[in-house]
């Protein structure tokens, strides 16, 4: 199991209110919510291995440099190395370092990879797996493009809607919801995007091609290369302003398809094979933080979902 760390984190931060707090009086409706997520996840598909996995860099320069927009409404503030720092919730930033703590503490893995966002760890772990059924949780649709029933099943937990109504999409699932060729529905679905575009990544997209057109050209044509092919050629079966409009994003779509697919040889930084363990690495400072913060129901229902023995 392959979470994407900031969009759960982020999504429990807004599904539960700042009310909820430790015994001092910071926030910690976060990494409750975090953490319960986990035991709901573990007890659906019993995992024997689990990484989160985390944005070493959100917005990174390789997708920047050729998409100046990309991620750009999000950005907080640019800061003197040129690096921008994405707009988080003041009461968020220090749970993150509460999750960072207890996940420690727990026992259980984290990777990153440098200059990358969590989807090219996801991306990397994924492609690299030979042994295990992947289940990636995140609530990002780009991931469905990692579906794949080989050389082992890659399945993606899409929790958009929350963890408790979450959807579960193989190759065949994202082949007919999106309407894209079923021979190759992961990568398909990323060209959709590139087509489409998606304003809350900043992708400009094709102008005139929304997503049933987009749709419709990947089903005529099976790829974006041949629909690029297409549209230069002059095929009259594309409108002449979708024709026009292709052409004239040649150098987006290029761009593009570094920008929206993910990477898969990131150099992976931290546990990139998650053992669960069968007991937490560090009882006392699990102790500790449970009294500290006063999560300690979501912290016993995360250990009976996983089998140990401990309670706090």
């Amino acid at each position: 199991m392959l979470l994407d760390g900031a969009s759960l984190w982020f999504r429990a931060f807004h599904g539960i209110p700042e009310k909820i707090t430790a015994p001092d009086g910071r926030p910690v409706n976060a990494i409750r919510g975090f953490v319960d997520m986990i035991a709901v996840l573990v007890n659906r598909e019993h995992p024997r291995r689990l990484v989160v996995c985390l944005d070493y860099d959100w917005r990174p320069k390789f997708r920047t440099d050729l998409i100046p927009s990309y991620k750009a409404q999000r950005v907080a503030e640019v800061v003197a190395d040129g690096n921008s720092v994405e707009e988080v919730p003041d009461t968020l930033t220090p749970q993150v370092d509460m999750i960072a703590d207890f996940l420690t503490a727990a026992g259980l893995a984290s990777a990153g990879a440098h200059g990358c966002e969590a989807d090219d760890v996801i991306g990397t772990l994924a492609d690299s797996e030979t042994r295990d059924r992947v289940v990636v949780v995140s609530g990002d649709r780009d991931l469905l493009q990692v579906v794949v029933d080989d050389p082992v099943e890659v399945r993606v937990l899409y929790v958009g809607k929350g963890v408790n109504r979450a959807e579960m999409f193989g190759p065949e699932e994202v082949a007919e919801r999106y309407d894209v060729p079923p021979a190759r529905p992961g990568t398909a679905y990323a060209e959709l995007a590139m087509l489409r575009g998606d304003p809350s990544d900043g992708l400009p997209g094709v102008t005139g091609v929304g997503e049933k057109t987009a749709a419709k050209l990947l089903a005529q044509f099976g790829t974006l290369d041949d629909i690029e092919a297409a549209a230069r050629s002059g095929d009259k079966s594309i409108s002449p302003r979708i024709r026009a409009s292709i052409v004239d994003s040649a150098d987006y779509l290029q761009a593009a398809r570094t920008v929206v697919f993910v990477r898969t040889d990131a150099e992976i930084e931290g546990d990139g094979e998650g053992i669960i363990p069968a007991g937490p690495a560090d009882p006392d400072r699990i102790a500790a933080l449970v009294a500290e913060l006063g999560i300690g129901s979501s912290v016993n229902r995360l250990a009976t979902a996983l089998g140990w023995n401990e309670r706090w």
